[in-house]
């Protein structure tokens, strides 16, 4: 090609056979490669669960699985020890105290459950209705679950004062009921009623709001459709409102039996397990014979014990708590 002033220009290279037709593709590795510059100086997703986990097993597993190994030994709970087989738990088949403390559980858990979610069901119903003071209410029914056990221990320790002008004995007979007047917690076959009505007083409202979430759930349409046919407040209730509680109460019957059968704290503050052993439970069976007696390989078998009684309890409950509501 020639310019004008008559010298010739090179044109325009032709491409090369090995370029021809071909494009210019992307690095692979580049994306990698701007991936980890950005994640340079940052600590990996897993880095922050570590500390969790290391904490989880310090503070639980490790006590846990401790606890399995100590429950077949004689450990005094200092020096060392020997193991000892089933020896603890053929003592504690042999245990009076023991098998009582089993009966006392189950008939205190059976309270607590019946009790405290019939209450909990009735207190929801009656918060969710269209009132000026429901919120005032519901702060008010739940406002004991938020309570240490122990000061409600001692509040009712109180109000079971077996002085006749005190507490509850003093109120019965401001209204002449004074015949009705006891010993709440003195008397052995009050004992641990007294206890199971404490226990269902501070968690009655926690049971309350979990059904007041179900309740919220129900639509609105449904008894609006069931009253145009002709159902009744108990018609609506047992055929719309009760099958879509289902899940809820399958979570309050499982929260109130599992704690039920480890109760402990208002039980050691209010009675110590008495009078004598009326009101004695296998979670104050362990601790005085961990830290009274200093057996704590039996105490170990103890827990044990309870831990698999607790697990196989909610595991069947859950299984048939589940099916319910599939069918409901």
């Amino acid at each position: 090609m020639n310019d004008v002033s008559g010298r010739t220009t090179p044109g325009p290279r032709p491409p090369s056979p090995s370029t021809a037709g071909t494009h210019e593709s992307p690095d692979p590795a580049g994306p990698a490669r701007t991936a980890r510059r950005r994640r340079d100086g940052t600590v990996p997703p897993w880095g922050f669960v570590v500390p969790a986990l290391l904490v989880y097993a310090v503070v639980v597993l490790y006590p846990s699985l401790a606890g399995v190994v100590y429950a077949f030994t004689d450990w005094s709970g200092i020096g060392g020890f020997s193991f000892v087989g089933l020896d603890n738990f053929r003592t504690l088949l042999d245990d009076r105290r023991a098998l009582e403390s089993v009966s006392n559980t189950l008939l205190l858990t059976v309270a607590v459950v019946v009790v405290q979610n019939a209450v909990g069901l009735l207190l929801a119903l009656g918060v969710h209705a269209n009132i000026r003071s429901r919120s005032l209410l519901r702060v008010i029914f739940f406002a004991p679950a938020v309570v240490s056990p122990v000061m409600v221990a001692f509040l009712w320790k109180y109000v079971y004062n077996p002085d006749d002008g005190a507490g509850l004995n003093g109120i019965l007979g401001a209204l002449g009921l004074g015949g009705l007047r006891q010993d709440w917690l003195g008397n052995p076959s009050l004992a641990l009623w007294s206890v199971a009505a404490m226990v269902v007083w501070q968690y009655a409202g926690y049971s309350m709001v979990i059904f007041l979430a179900g309740l919220q759930g129900v639509p609105a349409e449904l008894h609006e459709a069931a009253r145009i046919d002709g159902a009744g407040t108990w018609q609506r209730f047992r055929y719309v409102t009760w099958p879509l509680l289902a899940p809820a109460l399958t979570v309050n019957l499982m929260l109130s039996t599992i704690g039920g059968l480890k109760l402990f704290d208002q039980v050691y503050a209010a009675t110590n397990g008495g009078p004598g052993t009326s009101s004695e439970t296998l979670s104050t069976v362990l601790y005085k014979e961990a830290f009274v007696y200093g057996k704590f390989g039996y105490s170990t078998a103890v827990a044990l014990v309870l831990a698999l009684f607790v697990a196989a309890v909610s595991l069947v409950q859950l299984r048939y708590l589940r099916a319910r509501e599939v069918t409901a």
